[in-house]
Parts: C-alpha cells; sequence; structure tokens
C-alpha cells in the first residue's frame, strides 16, 4: 500500500494531545513536568496505563528479561518481522511531558488511526518502549535497548544500583515487568523514531519536521594541566606556571575546533575544577571536561587530534604537563536510507516544511540501528528546552510527525 492510496489519512491530533497529558499526570510536578524514575511506583503506573491502552486497541504484549515492552497490532502475514515504532516513558528528574512519551504514544495513535479505518498491513505493526533510556536512575542510559542490541549483557544491566544500593532486577521484579523473552530474540523489520529535537534547530527555521540522518559521535575526555601554585602578589608574569592560564587557551581550542567543523561539530567544555581554588593564589592545577560530537567518527576523530596537538603545543611552549584522558566514547550512527527517504517523503506528500537533521542526543534507535533498518523523525521543541519541566510543544507539531510516522511505517509494512 503505497502513500498515494493514503491521501486522506489522517491520525487524531486531540486524541494523541489528550494521550500525553493523561500520561503526564502520572508523576506530574508543580512546574509542569513530569518526575517518572524508571522502575518506581509511578514507572508502574505509566507502564500499566500504556499497556492498557494498547490492549483497549487490540494488541497483544509481549514484555522481555530487562523489561522491555512490546505491544503487536497483527498483519495479514504475521510470518514477517513488525515494523515497530517506539521510544520511552522514564523521565528525568525534572523532566517533561514529551521526551520519549511521545514516541510511544504516537505509536498507539497510529494503531488507532488502523482501527479507525480498518487499515490491514502485510507486516505487523509494534509499538515498543524501552527500559531506562534516561539513566537517571540506573545507568548505563539506554539500558533496555542496548541489551536488546548486545552492547552490554543482561547481568551487567540487573546488576546496577541506584542510590540507594536496589537493583535493576529487584526493582523489576518487584513493579511485575521481568518478562520471558531473551532480549534480542524479538524480531525488527524496520524501526522509527519520533521525537521533539530537544534542541533548537527546527524551531530556529521554522521547520516542522526534522528527517533524522544519524546521531552524532561523541568522545568525552577529562584533562588536566599541571602548573605550580604560588602567590598572587609577589611572583612576577613572565615567571608564573599558571595552569589556569594554558587551560583557558585550550578550552577555547575546543570551540575553535568544533567551528571548524561545521555544520555539525560540537564542542564543549562543561566541568572545571581548579586547585587550590583560592583567589590570591595562582593556580597550580586544572581539570577540565573535553566534549567532542560530530556526524562520522571521522570527523571526530580529526577534531580530537586537532585538540591534543594544541596540547602538545602548549606543552612545548609552556612547559607544563597537559594529560588528556579518554572517559567515554559513542561512535557516530548513521540511519538507513530506505528509512530516511521514506520520513522524507512522507513530509513531502502531506505538505510540511522538513529538513535533513542530526541528533547530538542518543535515543533508542541508536540501538535498534544496529539490527533493523532504523530512521527517526524530530519536531520542534520550544526554545529547543528538553529534560526541562517547561519542555513544551505544539499540538499541531506533535499531530504532524505522528502524521509523517504513520505514512513512514505505511510505506515499509505493506
Amino acid at each position: 500500500m503505497s502513500t498515494t492510496d493514503l491521501s486522506h489519512l489522517r491520525i487524531n491530533g486531540q486524541r494523541l494531545w489528550d494521550s500525553l497529558m493523561e500520561l503526564a499526570q502520572i508523576g506530574a510536578t508543580a512546574k509542569g513536568g513530569v518526575c517518572r524514575l524508571t522502575l518506581t511506583d509511578l514507572d508502574k503506573q505509566g507502564r500499566d496505563l500504556v499497556t492498557r491502552w494498547a490492549r483497549e486497541a487490540g494488541m497483544s504484549v509481549t514484555i522481555d528479561k530487562i523489561g522491555n515492552v512490546f505491544m503487536r497490532r497483527p498483519g495479514r502475514n504475521n510470518s514477517l518481522p513488525p515494523i515497530m515504532t517506539g521510544s520511552h516513558i522514564d523521565t528525568q528528574p525534572t523532566g517533561g511531558k514529551f521526551d520519549g512519551n511521545y514516541g510511544v504514544l504516537a505509536g498507539i495513535e497510529v494503531v488507532r488511526t488502523l482501527n479507525d479505518h480498518h487499515i490491514e498491513t502485510e507486516a505487523p505493526i509494534e509499538v515498543a518502549f524501552w527500559t531506562n533510556e534516561e539513566g537517571s536512575r540506573f545507568v548505563p542510559v539506554m539500558m533496555g535497548s542496548g541489551v536488546f542490541a548486545k552492547a552490554f549483557t543482561l547481568e551487567h544491566a540487573y546488576a546496577a544500583t541506584d542510590t540507594e544500593g536496589k537493583t535493576v532486577k529487584d526493582e523489576l521484579a518487584r513493579i511485575g515487568y521481568i518478562g520471558d523473552e531473551e532480549p534480542g530474540d524479538h524480531p525488527i523489520g524496520a524501526y522509527f523514531e519520533s521525537h521533539i529535537e530537544q534542541g533548537p534547530v527546527l524551531e530556529d527555521a521554522d521547520v516542522t519536521i526534522g528527517v533524522v540522518h544519524g546521531v552524532l559521535g561523541i568522545r568525552w575526555f577529562d584533562c588536566t594541566v599541571t602548573g605550580m601554585e604560588a602567590h598572587a602578589g609577589p611572583t612576577p608574569m613572565a615567571l608564573r606556571k599558571d595552569a589556569m592560564q594554558v587551560a583557558t587557551h585550550l578550552m577555547q581550542e575546543v570551540v575553535a575546533t568544533a567551528m571548524r567543523h561545521q555544520p555539525h561539530g560540537r564542542g564543549t567544555v562543561g566541568m572545571v575544577h581548579v586547585h587550590p581554588n583560592s583567589r590570591n593564589v595562582i593556580p597550580g592545577r586544572v581539570k577540565f571536561s573535553i566534549d567532542l560530537r560530530n556526524s562520522t567518527d571521522a570527523l571526530v576523530d580529526a577534531m580530537v587530534d586537532e585538540v591534543k596537538a594544541c596540547a602538545k603545543k602548549l606543552e612545548a611552549e609552556t612547559g607544563l604537563a597537559i594529560q588528556i584522558d579518554l572517559v567515554s566514547s559513542y561512535p557516530a550512527q548513521g540511519f538507513h536510507p530506505d528509512c530516511i527517504s521514506a520520513v522524507e517523503r512522507a513530509a513531502k506528500d502531506l505538505g510540511y516544511s522538513h529538513m535533513p537533521a542530526v541528533s547530538g542526543a542518543g535515543h533508542d534507535a541508536v540501538y535498534t540501528a544496529r539490527l533493523a533498518p532504523s530512521g527517526m523523525i524530530f519536531i520542534p521543541c520550544k526554545d529547543g528546552i528538553s529534560h526541562n519541566e517547561i519542555e513544551d510543544a505544539k499540538p499541531e507539531h506533535v499531530a504532524a510527525g505522528c502524521n509523517v510516522l504513520l505514512w513512514a511505517m505505511l510505506e515499509r509494512a505493506g
């Protein structure tokens, strides 16, 4: 079934919005956001509500051993791998109504719309929500999809503890969401994830749909510059070993490197520790974070090389030691050309303004892309703000993204 046969087909935007607002009441905060941490009683309430909606829409529900939930609408040929969509329903401690939740409920709305119009697909349609995407209570982040994709083991995930020493396995069991299925045994024909952009690009460009081509690769480093503490008054400028001045030079290079590697280069120094951190002492040691990102691993590596070359030059010029240690590395993940083009075609045929986009943040689609053709759909969020109680999106954008999801999934499902 091609999108040309479905020119009349649209989701029910009000119904989707109402579902988002109802789910947002579970863990609602005074400032209008949501605090629904993974595997808490509130998470159980959210899971129970979403799976109830799925069953009311005629879907069957399967849960795997890490608590990932798969809600299935049968197709004509149920031997075909399902065309899947989804995201997560856990939130940050000061989270919003849309991050993750939108992707799950957009999937439920797709199924409700197919039911309304008595449309049968060749392949089954599934909606998934993945356990502990946020990583705010347990690490690693994107835990459920990561275990599913064999990025780390089930045992490693089960053993993770929160600040009170409670384990993932015990909390999954407590809320009744340890399933029988082995993570990763669930087939996927293709995967689409709808999400707020969590950045300001679409809103700034006044564009409705971001056609996401991939997720940026990330390298995190700790950098330590070692000089010598000395009194700020008696020590002449020319005789100082000022770690701060060398560190700030290198911090500026992090940003300059990102600026040289546009459009997708990102360079951030977000954390700085100065020793001894005294008003009248020349800093003897400065430790700071370096966050470098770009659309391909080759580009990230080129940025890393430039920052390290600057550090080596500064060492030679100043005689101060500079140590740069890798903390974390996440590879760039491109999405499948067929899924990208399906999203782009749907946006074009529906008459929505659209543009290529990249994700600077991680999503469950990063891990599904290792297993099956995957793609993402972005919609604008107000002021680009996310992971914040004031996170917001326009109802018309929420509906538009879901319409694109509907058409893209139908193209793949047949």
